[in-house]
């Protein structure tokens, strides 16, 4: 099974938990009122009522913020198709393919003003997750997976970001019907 750090937050104290999870949800509930750029730490700990030196011992900066925030919710997303736990099919890939292009177009309807950073910083954080998951299910193959898996992640996210960009979009079905067997190519020799 592929590393999940909720078991990492199961060992946490529950004020810890409870504390940490008040910050994310007042941080996503930011997120839709106004751009990532004019969210502030004292929005944060405003909306979240608590003072900025207890946002500090959870969180480095807005940054870190984001980058957990978005783990998050992209992990579950993944777990609610149990990807985390499957190895590489094709129907597999599929479904992972749907996932992102449904996270990324959630995520530029909810999110207000969704601007190049933003985009950027999300980006870095869903292509992480990504590879590691497609390396996870690759994780028995003889040959080396590495160049394969790092050309699926950037054709995968880069296929939802365009699809979540589109002002008049096709179906998603189609969408990725079309775009399967791009990905697939890279990665069938290697499962």
């Amino acid at each position: 099974m592929l590393p999940n750090p909720k078991e990492a937050d199961a060992k946490l104290d529950p004020r810890v938990k409870r504390t940490r999870s008040l910050i994310l949800s007042s941080f996503e509930s930011l997120l839709a009122e106004k751009g990532f750029e004019t969210i502030s730490v004292q929005d944060v700990t405003d909306k979240a009522e608590i003072n900025r030196a207890t946002f500090y011992a959870h969180f480095q900066d807005k940054y870190a913020l984001l980058d957990t925030a978005m783990s998050q919710m992209f992990m579950q997303e993944i777990e609610k198709r149990t990807l985390n736990v499957c190895t590489y099919t094709p129907d597999n890939l599929r479904n992972l393919i749907l996932a992102v292009c449904e996270f990324l177009s959630r995520l530029h309807t909810s999110c207000a003003q969704p601007h190049n950073q933003f985009e950027s910083l999300v980006e870095g954080t869903i292509k992480k997750q990504i590879f590691d998951l497609l390396s996870y299910w690759l994780r028995n193959s003889k040959l080396p997976t590495e160049i394969p898996v790092t050309v699926a992640t950037w054709a995968i996210y880069g296929l939802a970001s365009h699809y979540s960009h589109l002002k008049k979009r096709p179906s998603l079905e189609k969408f990725v019907d079309e775009a399967f067997p791009l990905v697939a190519v890279n990665l069938e020799q290697f499962a």
